[in-house]
């Protein structure tokens, strides 16, 4: 029977349908002197507890859900995957029947089964209606007297209502989800545990919870399409570096059941004779970390083959650069999503990805308190999970992993909170004592852990920089991710929906100190290189010679020596960072001997003070943009060239001025140093 159940109330998932197209990452003036206890913020234009840019609708929609009582029965019964795959290679087609089984309470008539298959990455849309197109859902039930009004709601759940009695305990629903002529799509990303989602409203009033048990499928990657050779950027000589080696599918997942040798040399002449060969053994799971010694002084990129029999895979790493004197730099990305929020995967696989796969220094894993499924601010079981992998993981020297969470204001603006110890909580941006940027430090004050600010400039939502950065608790900010730049309105890969006068760089003009970091923000299970996917826009080199562009993406390049938590948290803290928007670009300045993120007194500068740039890139650097004091001062072509050294005089540098240069290469990768403040 087909009938039009009424929608229900403003609860669980139907905000986080309502926003996905906004967080598709696929197709997402300050007052105060220091934000320190005892700063006073100046009086603002505009009410800073009540932004213009506020998205009031989410915020109560998920207050409602809070609020609204759960009967008994919400969430009761079982489900189970009757028939179809539990695994299943990514972008295919399959039928997969899920039986439902009432639970003692049962389900009153005009309660209801809520089906959604993970709803961000692709999955078909169930529907009840066309039988030809993908998602087509049959519903059936063996209750006598029971009757099912099925209907789609927001284009990506069903909703399935019983009508002439209640469903009783034992009695069952069956949903066969894919059972039209062309199935149901799934997963576009690889991803252990992707669930098909059924929530109950056992009782009809439009409130519901989701079974725990709903079935999982794993989605696999698809056939082997790159190699990726990432390599340690900056070594002293005689020290060795280590090169990982990864196969990757179209999307940047890596392809497991791969087994082979991997060829290396040194491309071009610079007097390292690095010959060598390494084996892949299917048992290391698509990758292999090796050592490699004997560089001599000098910048060296690596060339990886791989032969598949029917046809080679071949990359050439990011420049190792062997010098007694240049600054050490670690890798992080701070920032990404599980399928514990609204991204893909299980918090295991993104730490494994990061490690072994994208070659990271640093990690964080960064879902959100309140959005996704299930939420993290409610679920303290998924937390502690994420605490245990945080620990599992963590390799002091090695491998830093850090416990994070994103506090996800519809109101202020996302920050995601880094903690640099041990243990930490998930702080809610919906609880009344922290949904302001100023509550959200006071509760971290005096721990050890960092805020940041990201897609600060405008989609999906941006920051109110009303709230002036706490200079203790978030002395840099997230300029690029996968949404894109939110450093100026000259930038390229600018992100979606740009605020005027909401950019870095105009709060860098108020008179804010911030260093700059990029992070990935990324869904797709893949920290350290979301750049390399289509979903995040890139396009390999055509056969007939087109140009190969990196998509949007984000890590942070550190510089210490100190692999360690604390050693990475003083780093961030001095601002001795800068961003890449994936690619290890190679970027050094310094200004009269200070180096990128320092406070230069303006009485210590000379007349005319220096500033040395250095640049090694990842593939021909197109321009250097000098940007002093909110413009573009200068503008240096490299025509090309793989490396690029400059310096500039610099006349007369007054108290309240900023220095940063940023990168731009051919093929769109981009860097920013963070910039030197004179005072």
């Amino acid at each position: 029977m087909q009938s039009s159940p009424p929608p229900p109330p403003a609860t669980l998932l139907l905000g986080a349908l309502l926003l996905a197209p906004a967080l598709g990452c696929d197709d997402a003036a300050p007052p105060g002197q220091d934000g320190g206890p005892e700063a006073v913020e100046r009086p603002a234009p505009v009410d800073v507890l009540r932004p213009p840019t506020a998205r009031w609708r989410q915020v109560e929609e998920f207050k409602a859900d809070l609020a609204a009582p759960r009967h008994p029965s919400d969430g009761g019964g079982s489900i189970r995957l009757e028939r179809g795959l539990r695994s299943i290679a990514l972008g295919t087609r399959g039928t997969f029947t899920l039986v439902y089984t009432a639970g003692p309470l049962g389900i009153a008539e005009g309660g209801a089964l809520y089906f959604m298959p993970e709803p961000f990455w692709g999955w078909s849309p169930p529907q009840v209606v066309e039988p030809r197109r993908p998602g087509f859902t049959r519903v059936r039930t063996d209750a006598r007297d029971v009757m099912l009004a099925s209907e789609s709601l927001a284009g990506a759940m069903l909703i399935v209502v019983v009508e002439g009695r209640a469903l009783v305990e034992g009695e069952t629903i069956t949903l066969e989800y894919g059972a039209g002529e062309v199935g149901a799509l799934v997963d576009r990303h690889a991803e252990r545990g992707a669930r098909l989602w059924v929530g109950v409203d056992g009782d009809g009033d439009g409130v519901r919870r989701m079974l725990l048990d709903s079935p999982t499928i794993d989605v696999l990657p698809g056939p082997p399409a790159r190699l990726v050779a990432t390599a340690t950027s900056v070594v002293r000589p005689g020290a060795g570096a280590r090169i990982t080696i990864a196969v990757l599918d179209r999307g940047g997942n890596v392809v497991t059941d791969v087994a082979g040798e991997v060829r290396l040399e040194v491309l071009g002449d610079s007097g390292w004779n690095l010959r060598r060969t390494v084996p892949l053994p299917a048992a290391n799971h698509g990758s292999v970390t090796v050592e490699l010694r004997g560089a001599p002084p000098g910048v060296h990129r690596v060339r990886a083959v791989l032969d598949l029999g029917a046809r080679e895979l071949t990359t050439t790493s990011n420049p190792i650069l062997v010098d007694s004197g240049a600054e050490l730099v670690l890798w992080g990305d701070l920032h990404g999503h599980s399928n514990y929020s609204d991204g893909t995967g299980l918090p295991e696989d993104y730490f494994r990805y990061a490690r072994d796969v994208a070659a990271l220094d640093v990690v964080c894993l960064t879902d959100h308190d309140h959005f996704g499924v299930l939420f993290l601010d409610q679920r303290p079981e998924m937390w502690a999970e994420i605490r245990a992998q945080v620990t599992a993981f963590h390799d002091p020297g090695r491998f830093v992993t850090l416990l994070g969470f994103e506090w996800t204001s519809w109101i202020h603006g996302h920050r995601h909170v880094v903690y640099f110890e041990d243990e930490g909580e998930v702080i809610s941006s919906l609880d009344p004592e922290t949904e302001t940027p100023r509550q959200l430090w006071d509760r971290l004050r005096g721990r050890q852990a960092l805020t940041f600010a990201h897609h600060s400039a405008g989609d999906p939502i941006p920051t109110n920089w009303s709230f002036r950065p706490d200079p203790e608790l978030e002395p840099v900010t997230e300029i690029m991710s996968v949404h894109g730049s939110s450093e100026a309105a000259d930038s390229p890969s600018r992100l979606r929906g740009a605020v005027t006068g909401n950019f870095v760089r105009d709060v860098l003009d108020s008179g804010v100190e911030l260093g700059f970091i990029g992070s990935g923000d990324s869904h797709d299970g893949h920290p350290g290189l979301p750049h390399l996917s289509p979903v995040y826009g890139y396009s390999a080199a055509g056969p007939g010679g087109g140009r190969e562009h990196m998509g949007t993406g984000g890590v942070a390049a550190i510089l210490t020596s100190d692999c360690t938590r604390s050693g990475v948290l003083a780093a961030l803290r001095a601002r001795r960072v800068y961003a890449t928007s994936g690619p290890r670009i190679l970027l050094f300045v310094d200004l009269a001997g200070s180096g990128m993120g320092a406070t230069v007194a303006a009485a210590d500068l000379p007349a005319s003070a220096p500033l040395n740039v250095r640049v090694v890139g990842t593939g021909p650097i197109e321009r250097l943009d000098l940007i002093r004091s909110g413009e573009v001062l200068e503008r240096v072509s490299a025509d090309g060239a793989m490396e690029l050294a400059t310096s500039w005089a610099l006349e007369g540098l007054t108290d309240g001025e900023y220095l940063y240069v940023r990168v731009v290469q051919r093929d769109g990768a981009l860097a920013w140093s963070s910039p030197v403040f004179v005072r």
